[in-house]
């Protein structure tokens, strides 16, 4: 089998280029900004080869480990950073800091609407988990936004009331309408909270946003950020993993609740991902541009092809690596899915349909030839299939790579 892509395709995407360089400029120059910060920390942290050793057992005594956290620091901004391979995901790194940090009678508020579909387990809004954060009494709130916009006034209101223990942010938009959340719009409502209590803690779900601009939202007034590293900051090179960024007291807190209380970073062995972790990061800055670029290839094929609910548009600000268009219905959403698939380096061979996803309430339906198994800084898809099935883009390594992936879903959507 060999790569088919429709020679309308193909002119289209030579058009493309022309009209998308000055975009690509904007991500060229941002990339570089973010490498330079990635290699200052480690040239000031002197990295050497002896931090990539396999610690095993107990994981007491690991150089390599806490250099690599306080790396992680420094790129997002933060006092202290816990980055384990015992972070299985994005959702694990979310569960595990809001139960660190929400305890029985704390409250804590979603800013940002009904929160991403997997997180709503965690809480306790779906499912019937013991582990919930209700069942454990913890109270919830959220506070819908407006027109793409924190309700600021809203906000305002609610927290000088002053019992609230945590304000939640998802700066990615789950599988929703909105436009995801810019650095300057997360700076104004930290502002804006802090003034209402300066006891709040505001907890940034960076998931799919990190390295996109030049700050991070720890940066800005954030006081923890929590991510996957098979996303942005993993580079494609990171083969598990998960971080959680912010204030050294929090660290300190969520670190207890992953080893044991009083023993928190000391414990944990990295079953030698040391390598793996240094070397996505330092890749993280060039993965990010690869996967904007393709998001931006994505966006101006797909608006010139006449589909609507594109966004980002093609020469729309980003603050993270997902691309979205509606594609009108379930057979246009499968075959996408099926030719991003077809045109990816794994399993390329097999031909993905719907079907039920574990976390999620609706049939999905995914394409993701990835190395790492769910790596969405690789190239990757996935849909709930229902109106007005949208799908959710997001990653390439490198554009060539996601530029192929893109032209291939695109010719086989439009075949007869």
């Amino acid at each position: 089998m060999e790569l088919i892509i429709d020679e309308k395709i193909k002119k289209l995407a030579l058009k493309a280029e022309e009209e998308i360089k000055t975009e690509f400029e904007k991500i060229d120059e941002i990339c570089l900004f973010n490498s330079q910060k990635v290699l200052n920390a480690f040239v000031k942290n002197r990295v050497s080869y002896s931090d990539f050793q396999d610690i095993n057992g107990y994981g007491f005594y690991d150089g390599g480990r806490d250099k690599l956290e306080r790396i992680f620091a420094e790129v997002l901004g933060a006092e202290d950073a816990l980055v384990r391979p015992h972070i299985m995901s994005g959702t694990s790194a979310i569960a595990l800091t809001l139960s660190a940090l929400c305890h029985h009678g704390d409250t804590m508020i979603s800013i940002t609407g009904l929160p991403y579909d997997s997180l709503r387990g965690i809480i306790g809004l779906t499912g019937d988990s013991t582990q919930s954060l209700k069942n454990n009494g913890v109270k919830y709130e959220q506070i819908e936004l407006v027109n793409d916009d924190f309700d600021y006034d809203k906000i305002r209101k609610r927290l000088k009331k002053k019992n609230v223990k945590l304000v939640e942010i998802q700066r990615s938009t789950g599988y929703s309408s909105r436009k995801s959340l810019t650095i300057e719009q997360i700076k104004k409502v930290c502002t804006v909270i802090k003034e209402a209590d300066a006891n709040v803690i505001i907890m940034v779900d960076n998931c799919y946003g990190e390295l996109v601009e030049k700050k991070e939202p720890c940066e800005v007034g954030a006081d923890i950020v929590v991510g996957s590293l098979m996303k942005n900051l993993g580079g494609g090179i990171a083969s598990s993993g998960g971080y959680v960024a912010g204030r050294s007291d929090l660290i300190e807190m969520v670190a207890d609740r992953l080893t044991a209380p009083c023993i928190g970073k000391s414990l944990g062995a990295n079953f030698n991902q040391n390598i793996l972790f240094f070397k996505g990061l330092y890749m993280a800055p060039n993965a990010v541009k690869g996967a904007l670029k393709t998001a931006i290839f994505a966006s101006y094929m797909l608006e010139k092809l006449e589909f609507s609910g594109v966004s980002p548009k093609w020469n729309e600000p980003r603050t993270d690596i997902i691309q979205k268009f509606d594609l009108k219905n379930a057979e246009n959403l499968t075959k996408f899915c099926q030719g991003l698939q077809n045109g990816s380096p794994i399993d390329a061979f097999v031909t993905v349909l719907p079907g039920p996803m574990p976390g999620y309430p609706f049939d999905e339906v995914m394409a993701a030839g990835t190395f790492t198994q769910g790596s969405t800084i690789e190239l990757s898809a996935d849909a709930p299939v229902v109106e007005p099935y949208t799908l959710y883009m997001q990653g390439g390594l490198t554009y060539e790579y996601g530029k192929l992936g893109v032209m291939v879903a695109l010719t086989k959507m439009m075949e007869e």
